[in-house]
């Protein structure tokens, strides 16, 4: 795993005003941030080139493309085989985000379906999947907080 960038007040305080405003030009943000327009952009390309901006699909809601149901799959992967395995899950669409876990399971993959019979068809592609030994499925009823990191945003930039 690279190192990624740190970042500092006026980062934060760029991705902040982006909140706010994501079509926002690289000019607007350096007028509201009382910054010179260079500065801004150069800091967004690093933002950018260091991985720290992910791309803009990332902040796309699945259900808007009809994936109403999330559920987790813990998986159990075959010693020697998480490569194959990894590859295999990685060429499932609806596999939308995988980490390696500590505890009785291997994997955690977030699944995304249209409904409990798509995700039964998915799961069975995951079983399927050379190298993976055993799942257990955990269906999402509501997303009670969503991914937020605005507060650590705003503790970076300086603000309460």
């Amino acid at each position: 795993m690279r190192n990624m960038h740190r970042l500092d007040a006026l980062d934060a305080r760029i991705l902040l005003a982006l909140d706010q405003d994501p079509a926002a030009s690289v000019l607007a943000l350096a007028r509201a941030l009382g910054v010179a327009r260079n500065t801004v952009h150069a800091r967004l390309r690093r933002l950018t080139e260091g991985g720290v901006l992910r791309s803009p699909s990332r902040r796309l809601d699945p259900r808007a493309l009809g994936c109403d149901l999330t559920a987790f799959v813990e998986l159990s992967i075959r010693q020697g085989a998480g490569e194959e395995a990894l590859a295999g899950l990685r060429a499932i669409p609806e596999i939308i985000e995988i980490h390696a876990t500590t505890g009785d399971a291997d994997l955690l993959a977030r699944v995304v379906a249209r409904d409990t019979e798509d995700l039964h068809r998915i799961t069975n592609l995951v079983v399927e999947t050379p190298g993976v030994l055993r799942t257990s499925t955990a269906i999402s009823l509501l997303e009670v907080m969503p991914l937020r990191l605005t507060g650590l945003l705003r503790r970076t930039a300086g603000e309460s």
